[in-house]
């Protein structure tokens, strides 16, 4: 699994446990949908640190918990 993999997989779970959906989530954190929608048809293949906060702070949480997943150790890019 590589980077972008491994953050697609997160956002995935992070929707799925809470209910929630990536256009709303984006939306929330101040940040257009457009960028992690790129992320996940595959367009964009180095995603900013800056789309993943703005998902986490919609989504509630940190970047560590975020993160905080052993499958992000284990990437192969």
């Amino acid at each position: 699994m590589n980077t972008s993999e491994a953050i697609i997989k997160r956002i995935n779970e992070i929707c799925r446990e809470k209910g929630i959906n990536v256009c709303d989530t984006c939306l929330k954190g101040g940040k257009s949908p457009s960028s992690l929608y790129d992320l996940i048809k595959g367009r964009t293949k180095c995603p900013k640190v800056s789309t993943v906060r703005s998902f986490c702070e919609g989504a509630g949480m940190t970047l560590s918990e975020f993160f905080d997943r052993d499958y992000f150790n284990e990437i192969e890019d």
